[in-house]
């Protein structure tokens, strides 16, 4: 049996199409086209690394049984890769312990776009950037970046911030001294020419912080919804990823469509808020499918099930 055929089948949520997203529920296996290789594949996955416990492992099993099943061609991570305070250099253990070990699978061996975290900035961020020049799948030029990619008939601009230094509370916790040092006003600039100059099917956006959330630790982050929430309506960005809440929620607010994969490894409580589409407190990931007029994301738990997925029409098309 296909690994993402275990759920169970359920009806139609609702015929309901608010915005370009139409709500599809769930399904006992992905609907017609999902698997297309006129598809750009990737898996998002964020706030994982714990030396493979908390549900690390076995949701690494899960993702490469995935990884595999639609050939995925790259993972994106939302942040919180290295816990509780990071790594010290690119020679820390952690990189074994709690990524190179644990996401050995064949299936895995595929670029890994990496946000940093707020645990990440507990230790020695420059050290995750420099990995990059070690590893064959670890991406992390800098600190904030994008890349251009065109698979099949999709195109694709994805833009990888580091909100750490947007927030706050962090100027004033000891633990996280070396935000102070970053340029906020600088990567900004660097956001708004990024998004103004794409040309792509798509532009999706990926921070740790979420710009809404229904967790029960954090919430919104305020700061994102100031700044960062009016330059994607400016320009119709349809899609932000984010972690920090250890849980899968996807949100909808102003037409664009908020994706927590935050799920990793370690759980929390969940909620709900006016925003909320969807949300659940259990160890998964989320897919995206990007065609050229659509994308197709779903979320998938431990269990290889689909427990929601939607479809997001482009607003160019």
């Amino acid at each position: 049996m296909p690994l993402i055929s275990h759920v169970r089948h359920m009806i139609l949520i609702s015929a309901l199409v608010t915005g370009s997203v139409e709500w599809v529920g769930c399904f006992t296996k992905p609907s017609p086209g999902f698997d297309s290789r006129e598809t750009l594949e990737c898996i998002v996955l964020g706030d994982w690394g714990r030396q493979g416990q908390f549900g690390q492992q076995v949701t690494a099993n899960r993702m490469a049984e995935v990884a595999h099943t639609i050939g995925a061609d790259f993972v994106i991570s939302t942040g919180d890769n290295f816990y509780d305070n990071g790594v010290t250099s690119v020679d820390d253990s952690l990189w074994f312990a709690s990524y190179e070990n644990i996401y050995a699978h064949k299936s895995l061996q595929i670029p890994w776009y990496v946000a940093l975290g707020n645990h990440d900035y507990r230790g020695n961020p420059q050290a995750q950037i420099e990995y990059s020049t070690r590893s064959r799948r670890w991406r992390m030029p800098s600190r904030y970046f994008h890349i251009d990619t065109t698979i099949g008939g999709a195109s694709l601009r994805l833009v990888i911030l580091d909100t750490n230094p947007f927030i706050h509370e962090y100027y004033t916790d000891k633990k996280y001294q070396s935000v102070s040092g970053q340029d906020t006003a600088a990567q900004w600039r660097w956001l708004e020419n990024t998004l103004a100059t794409a040309t792509s099917d798509w532009t999706i956006v990926v921070g740790h912080h979420p710009v809404y959330s229904a967790g029960t630790k954090h919430g919104n982050t305020s700061e994102l919804i100031t700044r960062l929430e009016p330059m994607l309506q400016k320009y119709r960005v349809p899609i932000y990823l984010a972690g920090h809440e250890h849980d899968l929620q996807h949100l909808s607010h102003n037409q664009i469509n908020y994706f927590i994969s935050g799920a990793g490894s370690s759980l929390r409580p969940t909620g709900t808020s006016n925003e909320s589409v969807f949300s659940l407190s259990q160890n998964g990931f989320l897919r995206l499918s990007i065609a050229k007029k659509s994308i197709r994301a779903a979320f998938i738990d431990v269990n290889g099930a689909i427990v929601h997925e939607v479809r997001i029409s482009n607003p160019a098309h």
